[in-house]
């Protein structure tokens, strides 16, 4: 009889129990036992959930209080020695210190998991790293599940994926320090903690291995076999997962490893099944992640039937049906809904249903198709009515999209004209200081934006009380001394829903909270249909804010690749062509800012490096595409408006070909964390065009003194020249307070007039 599992589910909570709690204990408005208790809650209900679905395994790993990187550094006793924690006796507190750091350390750098917006702690390797053990909430957690007479099966991120996603700290020679020397260590601090797994009773351990999607030196793939070798001795039966993309290339590999099954991903590696079929060992379970792990769209069960029917014809038990990845990356339940109409919810499915999707399809795939035909046909109507609704198709979009080709999607003229003109417009000095776009946002705007959404404040006041928080942040912009402004964005909840509310073909969900890193979720909308701009999103907030200054004033948008990264999109068209719709939504609103009077117009694409596929032969395409939809959008303008993009929380250096043909006039990114290193890349590619390295880390409470920001830039002038470098915080200042934020900004104006004055006298 096949099995049904998932590879993960959201720790969040469906009312986002987790973040409110931590914030809380951040706060000390709440203790450590509080914290663990509101944790044991949200475990002890998602298990429950799996187990009365019918999956005959519940996950446990899948918690963590900030990242499950994090967490497993914490059980091998792996974390950054800089810290000086001891592992062993790491408390909360520590543990959130390294997420988010002090006055003493800054934080853990942070960077994408994949290509998904989920953010992770990357792992900081030393040749003094240990792997000796730490915490045992990994065992503590698997034994409260077991208590509950639960069948467990516990998560772990895998050893090579977690050296390899780790990055090298190991000062001058860190460049020449092999990761892979550190593989002894790794494999013996994963052999304790199977061992205790094993002792405890534990029958399967998965683990996961996604870097297996990537393409891999041969050194790491060579280290598979004898790192899965010594594991597999005296440890429970292991599940190596994959996911996020085929893995046919190591077919071979996957079917001689030493483990007791292995899951591939057959929603984005769709396809892939026939390479290991024939070949698939007599004693191996293979888990089919036929439900999507990454997308809200209901599952098409008679397709999936169709597709397990013959592997369970012919592995019988040692079929697993499992999600594609984790369903982290999904709100956790759609019976929370009642923002959205019949038809809408009549198409989705969020973790909650993914997990009776799963259970359903192990029915039928076990001869109990009466059992669940209910289910069958609701999929099936579902499925049918969308494809058909009047809802999915503009005219007017379709049109324009059919005349594509005759939208201009470069500037008129190339950077080394346009600069001199933007210069002549500005008059700005050496070293411009900005802010990337938003403010903190307090209670009071919160509150403003829910009273207005119920209906408890008319729009007059709203906009009265929107202009007040503009007014200032303006304000205080200038007493701080920067030099380009920004409206704060006040009026924003977040940088895709917002503009999604105003857009046709997208729809939103009243709690479809999904984690982003740490406490921070994000609501993503999701594309059902063409997108059309009806009328102007921003134009009246930029010209107010622009109206009570004479220095240049930001116009912010968020770019046409991001607001696709960022929602959920219809799977029914390339996703090419649904960016290419929003490029042309955007530049409609970029032509009206200009003409609204806005010099400056800032289109984030924070997730350009996100949508980059995991596998390089598939990198030009979508590359292609994505320039294509920025410049569409930017590209509207006259010279002497200056077109800015924000990129943060990736690495870069291998596509820098590419960020530089979307030919923003300035573009900023997120480098404090890396200490600059992500700037080198720009400087060795001699970038052409402006750039602001961020000088400061806005996922931190920690306010870094002028001395460190002064050395930051030092590093970045090193790089960039003087004439192209601006000064920026690493990103927008949405979560932060206003005492810090005031506080890190007057010193980072600080800093850049402490440079001017040194180019000043040199």
């Amino acid at each position: 009889m096949a099995k049904a599992h998932i590879l993960g589910f959201p720790r969040i909570g469906a009312q986002r129990e987790l973040k409110f709690a931590v914030e809380s204990f951040w706060r000390g408005e709440s203790d450590t036992v509080g914290l663990q208790q509101i944790g044991k809650t949200l475990r002890q209900r998602h298990w429950a959930l799996q187990a009365e679905a019918g999956l005959d395994f519940v996950s446990v790993g899948d918690f963590a209080w900030y990242d499950q990187v994090l967490n497993t550094l914490a059980l091998l006793g792996a974390i950054p020695t800089r810290f000086q924690f001891d592992p062993k006796k790491l408390t909360l507190a520590d543990y959130f210190t390294l997420a988010r750091g002090n006055p003493e350390h800054f934080a853990m750098e942070m960077t994408k998991w994949f290509d998904t917006n989920y953010h992770y702690l990357v792992p900081e390797w030393t040749e003094d790293v240990r792997f000796d053990g730490g915490v045992d909430w990994l065992f503590e957690e698997n034994a409260e599940a077991v208590a509950l007479g639960h069948r467990t099966k516990v998560t772990l991120v895998g050893p090579l994926s977690l050296l390899y996603l780790g990055k090298n700290k190991s000062g001058e020679g860190s460049k020449n320090f092999d990761k892979l020397a550190l593989l002894p260590r790794v494999i013996a601090g994963y052999q304790a903690v199977l061992k205790c797994l094993q002792d405890a009773g534990t029958q399967w351990v998965q683990i996961d291995e996604p870097i297996l999607a990537l393409e891999l030196d041969e050194s790491w793939i060579d280290a598979f076999a004898p790192t899965y070798r010594m594991l597999s001795q005296s440890a429970p039966s292991l599940l190596l997962a994959t996911y996020f993309d085929q893995v046919r290339k190591h077919s071979t590999l996957l079917t001689t490893l030493p483990v007791a099954g292995v899951h591939l991903d057959l929603v984005r590696g769709a396809g892939q099944l026939d390479a290991f079929t024939d070949t698939w060992p007599k004693d191996r379970v293979l888990s089919a992640g036929v439900v999507d792990g990454r997308n809200i769209w209901r599952a098409d069960l008679d397709a999936a039937l169709a597709t397990l029917q013959p592997l369970q014809d012919k592995l019988g038990d040692r079929l697993w049906i499992g999600s594609s990845c984790s369903l982290l990356h999904v709100p956790v339940d759609l019976a929370n809904e009642n923002k959205l109409d019949e038809e809408l919810t009549g198409w989705l499915a969020f973790a909650t249903q993914k997990l009776g999707e799963i259970s359903a399809i192990k029915q039928a795939l076990n001869g109990n198709r009466q059992a669940v035909a209910q289910q069958f046909v609701a999929s099936a109507l579902a499925i049918a009515a969308r494809k058909v609704s009047p809802r999915i198709h503009n005219p007017l979009v379709q049109k324009r999209l059919a005349n594509i080709a005759t939208i201009p999607a470069t500037r008129a003229t190339p950077f080394s004209d346009r600069i001199g003109k933007q210069q002549a417009r500005f008059n700005l000095p050496a070293f411009p200081t900005t802010n990337i776009g938003s403010f903190p946002q307090t209670t009071d705007i919160r509150q403003a934006r829910a009273q207005y959404k119920r209906g408890e404040i008319g729009h007059l006041e709203y906009l009265n009380r929107m202009r007040d928080e503009i007014r200032t942040v303006v304000e205080k912009q200038e007493t701080i001394g920067l030099d380009v402004l920004v409206h704060g964005e006040p009026e924003r909840n977040d940088m895709v829903e917002y503009f999604g509310e105003q857009l046709w073909g997208y729809a939103f969900t009243a709690n479809g909270w999904v984690q982003s890193y740490g406490s921070r979720c994000v609501k993503p909308p999701f594309i059902y249909g063409d997108v059309y701009r009806p009328e102007a999103m921003t134009v009246g907030w930029s010209e107010f804010a622009q109206s009570l200054t004479s220095k240049p004033m930001k116009g912010m948008l968020t770019g046409p690749v991001t607001m696709l990264q960022w929602s959920f999109v219809r799977d029914d068209q390339p996703r090419s062509t649904t960016a290419l719709q929003i490029a042309l939504a955007l530049r409609d609103e970029v032509v009206d800012l200009e003409k609204a009077g806005i010099g400056m117009i800032q289109i984030d694409e924070p997730a350009f490096r996100e949508g980059l596929p995991l596998k390089a032969a598939d990198w030009p395409h979508y590359l292609d595409w994505a320039v294509k939809a920025f410049r569409i959008s930017a590209s509207g303008v006259q010279d002497e408006t200056q077109i800015h993009t924000h990129m943060c929380y990736s690495e870069f250096n291998d596509i820098l070909p590419w960020i530089a043909a979307m030919d923003a006039d300035v573009i900023t990114i997120e480098t404090s964390r890396s200490d600059m290193e992500l700037l080198d890349g720009f400087g060795e590619f001699e970038y052409p065009n402006d750039i602001g390295p961020g000088v400061y880390d806005i996922h931190s409470p920690r306010v870094p003194k002028v001395e460190e920001m002064q050395r930051l830039l030092r590093k970045a002038r090193g790089v960039i020249p003087d004439a192209r470098l601006w000064v920026n915080p690493d990103c927008g200042l949405k979560t932060r307070g206003w005492p810090e934020t005031i506080a890190a900004l007057e010193n980072m104006v600080l800093a850049a007039r402490t440079l001017r004055e040194e180019i000043a006298v040199s």
